[in-house]
């Protein structure tokens, strides 16, 4: 299966678990009780700018080759899916991992997930992009499209925006969030609408590694994966590079 489009006339092609993950990502997103401290993400539901994926048990080198496919046929369409657009990506998670899996133990499954879908990438690393994730300008790209990397696991208790039943990925490109950006005044009032939902909705108060794409104290791999507290790693586990670095040339 490729990109899913969600009508509800369609799920019931799907399989139990893709069915109950779209419906369990509907209820989180529609919650009026509670709303999803993302705007731009609830927007993107109702314009049905979003698309879906799923893919098997994330230990798998097919489930990277299924991530692969899905994160390239996104890539070739995402331009005429909306403003809002992001991919959701949802895996079939085992019973075990939601009983027992920690925190840490999705952060090294994500990280090794980036890394094997770097590694089937054809194309080199965009030249405008710093190779460096401790550089305040790098990001992820895949096929030479830079995008923003958002993980939620079965794990996460405190931080419930970053929880969800299935491990799950939102794959949003950079275009979409400079689009955002394009007009200050708005983008900022959304931003602190973000925020206050975002103390409504999470137990503990917001990670300090949020911050914006750009700002010299940002990196954008630290806010990928949040903790369930104020920790991070010290160091991205991020290391599947191609080819030399044009930029290593204006440290010398």
């Amino acid at each position: 299966m490729g990109l899913f489009k969600d009508e509800k006339t369609n799920r019931i092609i799907l399989q139990p678990w893709k069915r109950d993950a779209l419906e369990k990502f509907e209820a989180k997103i529609l919650d009026k009780q509670k709303p999803f401290p993302c705007i731009p993400a609830t927007q993107g539901y109702s314009l049905n700018h979003l698309r879906y994926g799923f893919v098997g048990d994330p230990r798998k080198i097919s489930s990277i080759q299924e991530l692969a496919s899905l994160l390239t046929e996104f890539n070739q369409a995402s331009k005429e899916l909306g403003k809002y657009t992001s991919l959701i990506i949802f895996f079939e998670t085992p019973m075990e991992w939601i009983r027992s899996y920690k925190v840490e133990q999705f952060e090294q499954l994500f990280w090794d997930l980036l890394n094997g879908l770097s590694d089937m990438d054809p194309f080199d690393w965009p030249s405008h992009i710093p190779k460096d994730p401790h550089n305040s300008l790098w990001e992820f790209c895949f096929h030479k499209e830079p995008y923003f990397m958002y993980c939620a696991t079965p794990s996460h208790a405190r931080r419930k925006s970053r929880y969800f039943p299935y491990f799950m990925l939102a794959v949003t490109p950079r275009w979409v969030l400079e689009e955002f950006n394009a007009t200050p005044t708005l983008a900022n009032k959304i931003r602190s609408q973000i925020r206050k939902r975002l103390e409504n909705y999470d137990s503990v108060p917001a990670h300090p590694n949020l911050n914006s794409y750009g700002h010299e104290d940002n990196y954008e791999w630290k806010q990928y994966f949040l903790h369930d507290d104020d920790t991070s790693l010290s160091k991205c586990p991020f290391h599947s590079i191609k080819g030399p670095d044009p930029n290593d040339a204006l440290k010398h």
